[in-house]
């Protein structure tokens, strides 16, 4: 088992930066992927960034150089840092841990980003 909680969500105007993070506990030490993902109103949820174990990442086009995935593996903590928001990001920020050769999913309660113009 892993639980996941997110916070720094909030409301900011648009070309500001927010900070997001997820806190990770249980079995942590068998997760092998994290990533966060967002859900818009009436819209699907969408990968946003991951990063493996090893410390890869990978972004969606829409944030790629805008947004900075990291973790601190002494935290127990994942970090989405979010520079020059656009109301599009606006959405709830979810966290996800993959654990395990099954890559089972375990998902964070999400946390409210709004942009506003």
């Amino acid at each position: 088992q892993v639980q996941l909680v997110e916070s720094g969500g909030g409301l900011v105007q648009a070309g500001r930066s927010l900070r997001l993070s997820c806190v990770a506990s249980g079995n942590i030490f068998s997760i092998r992927v994290m990533g966060w993902y967002r859900q818009a109103p009436g819209k699907q949820r969408e990968l946003v960034s991951t990063i493996t174990s090893g410390g890869n990442t990978d972004y969606a086009d829409s944030v790629k150089g805008r947004f900075t995935i990291s973790r601190n593996n002494a935290k127990n903590t994942m970090y989405l840092q979010m520079n020059s928001l656009k109301p599009e990001d606006t959405a709830v920020y979810y966290c996800k841990a993959a654990v395990g050769l099954e890559l089972y999913e375990y998902w964070g309660q999400g946390t409210q980003v709004t942009v506003s113009s």
